[in-house]
């Protein structure tokens, strides 16, 4: 099959579909106030469509729908098989329609053509195909207790479980949230970020396609201040699965005290630490990783490797291989398969990253490369690979999140002054170290506070492999068995055999 031109995405743009109703009970209908807004493209600023607004009102009809289905059995009652099969089925229909959601996807929030349909697509229908096979294997237990006793350990469906996604990674957060939710018998209601909804909306259809129950799987578009606060606050909602920033990963947590003390899971932001040992000496394999770790999604990633440190014998070879390796990366429209960078999610992020660029060189770091809004003619939301060099650990630029292609290059003498430099964020999802040496691989790992240690590559992962973080990057776990049991209770049955 011939791949496909800019020329060919922009043609079929033009005649592309795109949902823009709230999905619920089954079928898309319009915000009860009929209230809308624009989804704007950011790669050229013009409006795709106007999305329903969804506000408290659509999250209670929305809730009271996945109450309805959990409560019936529809979903929850089906046999392992049954539910299997039907997301099996999604999983196909996701990888029938992968050239629709990809495009959906890159217009939407700008990433590129390529990584959405190559990446994204494959890796959310992967992900759902997963956790349905895992449906039949995962077993429930019997207690050692005795002779006189038999118990059992049942882990079952929480009932309703609110699923609230960033905007980075749409369609894969969606679908990391729904697999296993849905895989352990729950209903769902799914509340996309208002500047990336369309893979959302679009999934809730293929769902219902695939053959799952009406009312299962509820997707309500709308704010955070409005829908995601309703979904947070709703006394009929057993849990809130969030991934995006900590700073309102804490308002689930309120959120969650102040109603009915529902389960949270947070997987929030990340500053990682990445970590060059002088004794890995292959600079351009490591100048490689850096590069992608920090401008892969154009640094869009909760796991981004945003802080290099370096160790001062290797700093200035190291950081002319990356301004190197970052000069040949091709930035331009997402519809270009060529494309390995694309646009700012829209123009308050674009001016969220280019003011830090600016507060990392008011407070004394060295602007090495980048740092300028570029494409500006084409109306987009565009930023260059940026490098900031000799960063201080305690700048705002080395604590604080920026999520966008800016990297802080940050010299050390003494390993325990990078390990204390490293864990000293209040952020704990990845980190990375590069070296031959073991025994510092199993020194790095257990001292350094992260959920993740990649160790001579940086973000692989894998189905079966957990996702998340300590402190505060959040706590529970995507992916694997654990992302399963996660949106169980474990009831114990105790009859006695001596009576």
């Amino acid at each position: 099959m011939t791949a496909l031109t800019r020329a060919d995405w922009e043609s079929r743009a033009k005649s592309l579909r795109f949902p823009n109703q709230c999905w619920i009970d089954g079928r898309a209908i319009a915000a009860i106030d009929q209230k809308t807004f624009d989804c704007i493209s950011p790669i050229d600023g013009r409006v795709l469509t106007q999305i329903a607004a969804g506000d408290a009102a659509d999250i209670d009809r929305a809730v009271n729908t996945a109450r309805r289905a959990f409560e019936d059995g529809r979903w929850a009652r089906q046999t392992p098989v049954q539910r299997k099969a039907i997301l099996l089925k999604l999983a196909a229909l996701m990888r029938e329609h992968a050239e629709e959601l990809a495009l959906l996807e890159t217009l939407d929030m700008g990433k590129p053509i390529g990584d959405a349909l190559n990446v994204d697509v494959p890796l959310a229908a992967q992900h759902i195909a997963w956790m349905a096979e895992a449906i039949d294997k995962i077993y429930d237990s019997i207690a050692p207790t005795g002779a006189d006793n038999f118990v059992t350990l049942r882990h079952e469906p929480l009932g309703v479980i609110g699923a609230v996604v960033p905007w980075n990674y749409p369609l894969l957060m969606a679908a990391w949230k729904i697999g296993p939710a849905l895989a352990s018998g729950n209903s769902v209601v799914l509340k996309p970020a208002e500047q990336a909804s369309l893979t959302a909306l679009r999934l809730g259809e293929l769902a219902s396609e695939a053959g799952l129950p009406d009312g299962v799987l509820n997707v309500v578009p709308g704010t955070g201040e409005t829908a995601g606060r309703a979904l947070g606050l709703h006394p009929d909602v057993d849990m809130v699965a969030f991934t995006g920033s900590t700073e309102v990963g804490k308002y689930f947590l309120r959120y969650a005290g102040d109603s009915n003390m529902k389960r949270v899971s947070l997987e929030c932001g990340g500053k990682s630490p990445h970590i060059v040992l002088p004794d890995y000496h292959n600079l351009d394999i490591v100048a490689e990783a850096a590069t992608w770790a920090i401008y892969y999604n154009q640094g869009e990633a909760c796991n981004a490797g945003s802080r290099l440190f370096v160790h001062e014998s290797q700093h200035e070879a190291l950081v002319a291989k990356i301004i190197a390796q970052a000069k040949t990366i091709r930035q331009g429209h997402p519809l270009d398969p060529q494309t390995q960078m694309g646009a700012m999610v829209d123009h308050r992020q674009m001016q969220r990253v280019l003011g830090y660029v600016k507060s990392g060189c008011d407070e004394g770091a060295k602007l090495a490369l980048g740092g300028q809004q570029v494409l500006a003619e084409t109306g987009g939301f565009y930023i260059e690979p940026t490098i900031l060099d000799y960063v201080d650990n305690k700048m705002t630029v080395a604590q604080e999140e920026i999520f966008g292609p800016v990297l802080s290059v940050i010299p050390w003498k003494t390993e325990d002054e990078v390990l204390q430099k490293a864990n000293q964020t209040i952020f704990g999802l990845a980190a990375g170290i590069w070296t031959h040496d073991v025994r510092k691989i199993h020194h790095f790992a257990d001292r350094l506070k992260s959920g993740l240690v990649y160790v001579n590559c940086w973000d692989r992962g894998a189905e079966s492999v957990p996702f998340g973080g300590f402190k505060q990057s959040g706590f529970g776990r995507d992916k694997g068995i654990d992302a399963v049991h996660k949106y169980t209770d474990v009831k114990v049955v105790w009859v006695a055999l001596d009576r």
